[in-house]
């Protein structure tokens, strides 16, 4: 019998590397000596690039970028080989690099992720994978367009800096000097989100808050994003708010479509990809996922919904070992997954769980190994 284990971390207990390690150790103590693969997972979010550069035993390559507030910082994106990168966005632009006193995506800019892509086209790589979450920015991805050569300007000709209060300012956008790479190059956007860029559903009104806007400065970079949509409409005639996921990243999802050509892509689709996936299911009889917590939003692209459905094209059995079940977890039995366990026992804090997720998991692996093999002893 051949596993193969490709469970998301657990947010602030497990990474994926350990939970194969804590599958494959109860595993061999149910089942004795076993045949197995591990492969870290992750859904376009948080830990997207690690677990690709894991996957792919890849390289890291790090260079001195702007961060949201333009200060200096050392970030790092993965080489898979010779022609393929992925960045995270996060890593350059994120939320966790403003300090909460500071964040107001008045003043934020995604300039350091542009440069990101532009250090990835002078080491040659033409395949760039961007994954978009986290961002502490609402500049409409101008800041990182800026970094490839787009400029935003004025009335007056003045070339503004791409920070979320220049929406309002923006009349024109000159793209003749465009970083000419990005024309031979394969941009995919990993995203999940299908915000457009405007509206009660768009970049402000959703994402606004969590990175510091007050009801005041939302407001105003609305009405900022929506002087910028009219003039990609006028310019361009490309409508942002008829693109899913125009909104992502405070609007970076616009400039990565309208600018760089880039192709919007499910985040675990696209990770699975990267990391051969489904080649990886070749001969496997069954695969074990799972997440911190399963509930209906695990069927909207997430890690248990990607390697379920995978699973159940190539016709291998998929299970989830997860830390909690929520609200309609069962629909994920929908999406090529057989059965659910969850790691936790007997009712306890959050604390305790948190604290205790190790041995919990690995007691939930027993246990969940336990039943396959009564399965399997009751089959025969």
């Amino acid at each position: 019998m051949k596993f193969l284990f490709a469970s998301d971390s657990f947010k602030g207990t497990l990474s994926s590397e350990q939970t194969v390690q804590l599958l494959a150790k109860a595993a061999k103590e149910v089942f004795g000596e076993i045949e197995y693969s591990g492969v870290p997972v992750a859904d376009g979010g948080e830990g997207t690039t690690d677990a690709v550069v894991t996957a792919e035993n890849g390289e890291w390559i790090e260079t001195e970028v702007c961060g949201p507030l333009m200060e200096t910082i050392t970030a790092r994106y993965g080489k898979l080989d010779e022609n393929r990168a992925v960045i995270e966005m996060a890593a350059a632009s994120g939320l966790p690099l403003v300090p909460i006193d500071k964040r107001n995506p008045l003043r934020t800019t995604s300039y350091g992720t542009g440069e990101l892509i532009r250090h990835a086209l002078d080491q040659g790589f033409k395949d760039i994978s961007i994954a978009i979450g986290g961002s502490a920015t609402n500049d409409g991805g101008m800041g990182c367009a800026r970094a490839l050569g787009v400029r935003f300007l004025d009335s007056e000709g003045h070339e503004l800096e791409g920070r979320g209060e220049d929406l309002e300012k923006v009349s024109t956008i000159d793209v003749s000097d465009l970083d000419h790479r990005i024309a031979g190059s394969k941009i995919t956007v990993m995203c999940d989100v299908t915000n457009p860029l405007c509206g009660e559903n768009g970049a402000t009104a959703t994402f606004g808050a969590q990175k510091g806007a007050t009801p005041e400065i939302q407001a105003r970079l609305e009405a900022g994003m929506v002087n910028y949509r009219d003039v990609i409409r006028r310019q361009f005639d490309i409508d942002p708010d008829s693109i899913k996921g125009a909104g992502a990243a405070g609007g970076l999802g616009t400039a990565l479509m309208v600018f760089l050509g880039g192709e919007m892509k499910s985040g675990i689709d696209t990770v699975l990809d990267l990391i051969d996936f489904d080649k990886r299911l070749e001969g496997t009889d069954l695969v074990v996922t799972g997440e911190g917590r399963t509930d209906w939003q695990s069927c909207f692209g997430k890690v248990m919904q990607g390697v379920g459905e995978r699973a159940e094209k190539k016709g291998v059995i998929a299970v989830g070992l997860s830390g909690s079940l929520g609200r309609d977890a069962d629909r994920i039995f929908d999406h090529g997954i057989a059965s659910l366990m969850t790691t936790v026992d007997s009712p306890m804090p959050l604390e305790e769980a948190l604290r205790r997720a190790e041995e919990l998991y690995y007691l939930g692996a027993v246990r969940m190994f336990r039943f396959i093999k009564a399965g399997m002893d009751l089959n025969k």
